[in-house]
């Protein structure tokens, strides 16, 4: 079976660049630029926010991109809704930010493209009964403990492949590469990711962390990461803009293959394979390209120094118990 599911996902890595051809982004010829090591360049500071879809839309069924017009008018309509949201708030809220707080992005992908999950072909994650179990599980029972909450509102990690994934702000990454290392630093929770592509192996397989171990390595023009060890404890989503996905957990078991690929000064085309078969039935892609952005501040997101959100959430709910009794 893992025979199987290796060569699923190497199918669906080969066949991305396809997926995402209509819209321009297929890799052309161009030869990017070097470090003094002779590897590809990837550093920089990167951006993906975007109004594009985690998955796609029912009503859109098989259809994987949208027209020039169709885009237009996505994009004029959310920014309406947006403009009414700030407006009239719902009835009883407390308030929360506006929209000159949030940095979720204006228009769709470039690529157009209907989804950010581009595999399976109806850009829906192939969630198992048990993923979908957890997950309304841990969201019920949310008050009761810490260790039902996200680890992202934990400050721990938005998680591998999570951090990748477009959320309402901070969707920035700044690549930094030197011999036999590439570095991901991310704006949100302010993590930095070491992945080492000097051909070492992953570590044995009963040390498991929050994020994996990474090891990369160079196939032509594209950095693959390939990460396992996973401790089995993270989400393997935890933003809103992954809609259902958030939550489902990570198990030991996640496999998560990603490729990185300048296609031209200021593109990566970013493509990330999960593999869980706990939590989904079959393997599952996202595809997406990231823009350079030289201009962009990341400021340091000091998470844990002032959050006292799951604090004041778990006494809120045993204020609550007690007022019930």
């Amino acid at each position: 079976m893992t025979n199987v599911r290796r060569s699923v996902q190497l199918a669906v890595a080969s066949c991305v660049t396809v997926l995402l051809a209509p819209a321009g982004l297929q890799a052309q010829s161009w030869t990017p630029p070097g470090t003094p090591d002779g590897r590809p360049d990837l550093q920089g500071i990167w951006t993906n926010p975007t109004i594009t879809p985690f998955e796609r839309p029912a009503s859109l069924a098989e259809k994987r991109y949208l027209t020039a017009e169709e885009a237009a008018a996505l994009e004029k309509r959310t920014l309406e809704q947006r403009a009414q949201a700030d407006s009239n708030p719902p009835r009883g809220s407390v308030g929360s930010y506006n929209e000159f707080w949030f940095d979720q992005g204006t228009q769709v992908l470039g690529t157009r493209q209907t989804s950010l999950v581009v595999d399976p072909p109806n850009g829906r994650v192939a969630l198992t009964p048990e993923a979908e179990r957890r997950r309304d599980d841990n969201e019920a029972r949310i008050t009761e403990s810490y260790e039902f909450m996200s680890v992202w509102d934990r400050c721990i990690t938005r998680g591998v492949p999570g951090a990748m994934f477009p959320a309402g702000y901070n969707n920035a990454y700044q690549i930094v590469q030197t011999p036999g290392y590439v570095v991901i630093v991310y704006e949100m929770i302010h993590a930095a990711r070491i992945i080492p592509v000097d051909g070492s192996p992953h570590v044995p397989k009963h040390l498991g962390a929050w994020d994996g171990d990474a090891r990369g390595r160079w196939e032509g023009h594209t950095l693959v990461v390939d990460t396992t060890n996973f401790n089995g404890r993270g989400w393997i989503a935890t933003n809103a803009a992954s809609g259902r996905v958030k939550g489902v957990m990570q198990t030991e078991a996640l496999h998560v293959v990603e490729r990185f690929t300048r296609v031209d000064l200021d593109t990566i085309n970013y493509e990330v394979t999960i593999d869980d078969p706990a939590m989904y039935s079959k393997p599952w892609t996202v595809a997406m390209p990231i823009t350079r952005d030289p201009e962009y501040r990341m400021f340091e997101y000091a998470c844990h120094e002032g959050n006292r959100m799951v604090e004041h959430v778990l006494r809120g709910a045993r204020a609550l118990e007690t007022a019930s009794k």
